[in-house]
C-alpha cells in the first residue's frame, strides 16, 4: 500500500480519518510546517509518498515546469468543504483501487481522473 504525504492545506479531520482507516499518512503541518511547494514535492519524492493536496499549483509544477513527482499526486477537489465531508471524501478517494505511483489524479465528487505523470 502506498504511503501518502498530506500537504499543509489538508485538514486535520481528513488526515485523522485516513490514518484511522489504515492509511500511512505523513502530514506537512506536523513535520515541515511552512514548507514551500517545491520543498513539499521534494519531500514526497525523497520519502516515496504520494502527495495529497488541494493546491492546483502542483499540476502546473509537474506538467508545465517539469518537476519530478514520481510517487504520484492526488489533487482533492470536493464540492463541499465541511470537515466531516472532507474526511469521508479523502478516505473514499484513497480507498480506490488505483496504483498511484507515476500518476496525477484529480478527485472530484463521483469522478476520479488519473493521468500519467510526464517523463
Amino acid at each position: 500500500m502506498a504511503g501518502f504525504l498530506a500537504n499543509e492545506n489538508v485538514p486535520a479531520d481528513a488526515v485523522t480519518a485516513a490514518r484511522t482507516a489504515g492509511f500511512d499518512v505523513a502530514w506537512v503541518r506536523e513535520q515541515f510546517p511552512g514548507a514551500t511547494d517545491d520543498e513539499v514535492l521534494a519531500v514526497a519524492v525523497a520519502e516515496d509518498r504520494v502527495l495529497l493536496t488541494f493546491d492546483k499549483d502542483f499540476g502546473e509544477m509537474v506538467f508545465n515546469l517539469g518537476r519530478a513527482a514520481s510517487p504520484g499526486v492526488v489533487l482533492l477537489r470536493p464540492r463541499l468543504r465541511s470537515p466531516a465531508h472532507l474526511a469521508r471524501f479523502t478516505v473514499s478517494v484513497l480507498s480506490q483501487p488505483v496504483a498511484w505511483a507515476g500518476q496525477f489524479a484529480v478527485a472530484q465528487e463521483g469522478r476520479l481522473r488519473v493521468l500519467p505523470l510526464p517523463g
